[in-house]
């Protein structure tokens, strides 16, 4: 049995760098001019024709599915419309529903005084998850185990193209974040703990999305967040959450070396990959609300590293600065921010924005450096003065979950696998064993395998879109004709089965919802795994989770144990590595707790979990 521990020069060593040493590599890194700033003369051209009014107008972000008249486009000059997790098109969710409605909104802004088009921005974590019949990547801590940048710009490419089916042209993505305390909700969005990885797939997705061409016919504008420190957050400063606060939009109590030094490395990569837009965070740096921190959102990142593109707020995120609703407009504007995503609160914001900006609270140098930002990306996205509409190509649509893209994202999963156990040699398994048992209430569940932001912003379990193979359907794909399959999702049954495949794990969650006091595997799934080894079948245990569970209750009774994380649609990708198609590759991105074991990450004083940074096994 091979056991690897993945090393590399920008990878554990980067993690074990000296505080000093990874400052000094983010000190040195000043650009001498912004990638974007070669379309200043066009940008400030732009804006000498602009009203006070036109320029608001391009600072404020709607919800689509939350206008109150499809003309508040035209009426507040919008410069970007978003569809949330669940602000799905009123018509439905297939890929023409999508399609239509970004053309109906696109038309309306192009027809304004000035034609500005609009950035449409949505969250497509792991494929253009929104959309029935998308494909679904891997999330990113399953991604962050493969090490594999090239795959994970491949992933964000069709990621891009899927998008650019339905007209979208702007991924909130990627989420560079570090998570700390794999308690929080939103561990599985970032794709490791140390900030190497961060910072090497995080400009991987951005050249992903993006591509060498911003302007080109298949490329969206990618969204580097959340700015910065969502994952060092405090336990126990979060959002208050049914009587409890627990760590999402919490306050990450850090130095400014120490911000630097973990948390900030994967916007180097981004900027450095030409990242046109980011996202700053809910949550606090030492008591100050990141949306309204002059120091992080000027000082640090658009002077000190450079940021030429735009900042466009989170989810109603100025609502939680001090003061009324027009103190925190000012606030954050005066921080830096350039665009406010307000879902329903588009025109109170534009009123107050455009009142602050005549009494000269908000500068009109302030208001003009925003609009600049936000026209220079559009420029170049070549959204300006483009020889055609900037519609959809609904040649695109041939294209659209197709069965090249799943052949990616199954080749995701596969590098995405980390076998943790096999003992004594259980896998690979044999095609042509007389009956397996697949049992376990994720054995047969699209929705547990892509888990959260998938179709619902909080996921949801079942039949969630058309496409994918679960597990189960994958194990009868991979086994011979004379093989017989059976199945039960309690365990019973088993008996007499050459081996058992038991898949358990997390029910689908996002953030905020996603945040538990403890990790801990459900009952019902320790039950399921015991049950069928005291029946004396051999188990192999399949576990789908976005953050690693421990696995004391059932580890000795599984002769083989495999993190398939949240794999997606392409359930295949599993069986690949259990048939033994593929060998197993992946590497831990987490170190993996013991039950009872607090928050631990590498390179901690004290440093025991049940499984290192790094581990993984082969054949």
């Amino acid at each position: 049995m091979e056991r690897r521990e993945f090393l590399s020069a920008t990878g554990v060593a980067l993690a074990a760098m000296s505080v000093g040493t990874r400052v000094s590599a983010l000190q040195a890194f000043q650009r001498p001019a912004s990638p974007f700033a070669r379309f200043d003369a066009q940008a400030r051209a732009l804006l000498g024709r602009m009203t006070l009014e036109e320029k608001v107008g391009q600072m404020v972000q709607a919800e689509f599915s939350a206008l109150k008249n499809p003309r508040d486009v035209q009426i507040y000059f919008l410069g970007s419309l978003l569809a949330g997790g669940n602000g799905d098109p009123k018509s439905g969710n297939t890929l023409l529903d999508w399609t239509n409605a970004y053309d109906t909104y696109q038309a309306l802004a192009i027809k304004t005084r000035l034609g500005i088009p609009l950035l449409f921005g949505v969250d497509a974590l792991h494929g253009h998850n929104n959309v029935l019949g998308a494909v679904i990547f891997p999330h990113n801590i399953g991604l962050g185990c493969s090490r594999n940048a090239s795959l994970v710009e491949q992933a964000a490419r069709i990621t891009a193209e899927e998008m650019r089916a339905t007209g979208v042209n702007w991924a909130f993505a990627p989420c560079v974040t570090v998570p700390r305390d794999k308690r929080w909700g939103r561990t599985y969005e970032g794709f490791g703990e140390s900030p190497d990885l961060a910072r090497s797939l995080g400009e991987a997705a951005v050249r992903g999305l993006q591509t060498a061409n911003l302007a080109g016919p298949t490329s969206v504008a990618a969204c580097a967040k959340h700015f910065a420190g969502d994952g060092g957050t405090t336990f126990g400063t979060g959002t208050p959450f049914q009587d409890r606060r627990m760590l999402d939009q919490g306050d990450t109590r850090l130095s400014e070396t120490e911000l630097r030094d973990f948390h900030l490395q994967g916007y180097i990569g981004a900027i450095d990959a030409g990242v046109a837009t980011i996202m700053p965070s809910y949550n606090s740096w030492n008591g100050e609300k990141v949306s309204g921190s002059k120091r992080l959102l000027t000082d640090i990142l658009k002077l000190g590293m450079g940021f030429g593109g735009l900042l466009i707020s989170d989810y109603n995120a100025v609502d939680q600065l001090p003061g009324d609703y027009k103190a925190q407009i000012a606030r954050s504007a005066n921080a830096g921010m350039d665009m406010f995503m307000v879902p329903d609160k588009y025109v109170q914001l534009h009123g107050l924005l455009l009142a602050l900006a005549k009494e000269g609270t908000v500068p009109l140098t302030r208001i003009d450096d925003a609009v600049v930002r936000i026209l220079r990306v559009k420029f170049a996205m070549g959204l300006m003065g483009a020889r055609r509409a900037p519609l959809a190509d609904r040649t695109l649509h041939r294209s659209f979950g197709s069965a090249a893209h799943r052949a990616v994202a199954r080749k995701c999963v596969q590098q995405s696998v980390v076998l943790l156990k096999n003992d004594p040699r259980t896998l690979p398994l044999s095609k042509t064993l007389a009956r397996v048992h697949v049992a376990g209430r994720s054995a047969d569940n699209i929705g547990n395998q892509c888990g959260g932001w998938t179709i619902d912003w909080q996921g949801k379990t079942g039949d969630v879109t058309p496409g994918g193979t679960t597990i189960l359907n994958a194990v009868r794909r991979a086994v011979s004709s004379s093989t017989r399959v059976t199945t039960s999702v309690d365990g019973t049954g088993a008996e007499g089965a050459d081996i058992a495949i038991v898949v358990i794990g997390e029910l689908p969650y996002a953030e905020f919802m996603g945040d538990v006091p403890e990790l801990a595997l459900a009952a019902e799934d320790v039950a399921a795994v015991q049950r069928i080894s005291r029946a004396g079948t051999p188990v192999v245990v399949v576990l789908m989770s976005g953050r690693p569970l421990p696995v004391d209750p059932i580890v000795t009774d599984c002769r083989a144990l495999v993190a398939a994380w949240l794999p997606g649609t392409e359930g295949q990708g599993v069986t690949d590595v259990l048939f033994g198609d593929v060998a197993p590759v992946g590497t831990l991105s987490v170190s993996w707790p013991r039950a009872g074991q607090g928050p631990v990450n590498v390179n901690d004083r004290t440093y025991d979990p049940m499984f290192p940074y790094g581990f993984g096994l082969g054949y």
